[in-house]
């Protein structure tokens, strides 16, 4: 047999496999390119008209109570990881997305270990470094959080438990006040012991 009849035997063969995986393929995109309202699933919506009470939102975190919370927050989402022999655990308040696609961070809770956080001098020291801040250029001022020694700069608290533990407490300014953000701070410390 020759070249020629073999490829013109092959061809059509082919053509047909081909053929049938391109129908196939057309109808599953048709089917999965069907508007939601045809296929009887709903588009889901990252906006709810009921957002979940405080009670639900706060709870614990690393030992933490979560007690107060400001209202239109966003939904929440934790987070572990270590720096410098500092762990961190935090959680995150998001709202969005807009029409872009972005999420904007609305609050955040931490609580941050290690062995060298011995005072809130140490915790100032470890923050500055950690968030690369020039330590002339930050202005703190002393505060109480609860009955905790903290600092606050702008949009974050910061404040010493105990040896080995501290927590920090940062807020969208542009939603929220100064308030807000030491009414959070003070509601978030570690549990009590029973």
């Amino acid at each position: 047999m020759s070249r020629s009849s073999l490829r013109s035997r092959a061809v059509p063969s082919a053509r047909r496999i081909v053929t049938g995986s391109a129908v196939v393929l057309a109808a599953l995109a048709l089917s999965t390119t069907a508007p939601a309202s045809a296929t009887g699933f709903a588009p889901s919506s990252t906006h709810s008209a009921t957002h979940p009470s405080t009670e639900q939102r706060a709870g614990t975190l690393d030992g933490f109570v979560i007690e107060n919370l400001p209202d239109g927050l966003g939904m929440p989402s934790d987070f572990e990881y270590e720096w410098e022999d500092v762990s961190f655990h935090s959680r995150v308040w998001e709202t969005g997305p807009d029409p872009e696609g972005a999420f904007k961070v609305d609050l955040t809770v931490k609580t941050l270990r290690g062995e060298r956080l011995t005072d809130l001098e140490a915790v100032k020291d470890f923050l500055v470094e950690y968030e690369e801040k020039e330590p002339g250029d930050w202005q703190l001022v002393p505060v109480k959080v609860g009955g905790y020694d903290g600092l606050l700069a702008g949009d974050e608290v910061f404040y010493f438990i105990e040896p080995g533990v501290a927590a920090e407490v940062t807020i969208d300014h542009e939603r929220f006040t100064d308030e807000d953000l030491v009414d959070t701070a003070a509601g978030f410390h570690p549990e009590p012991t029973t």
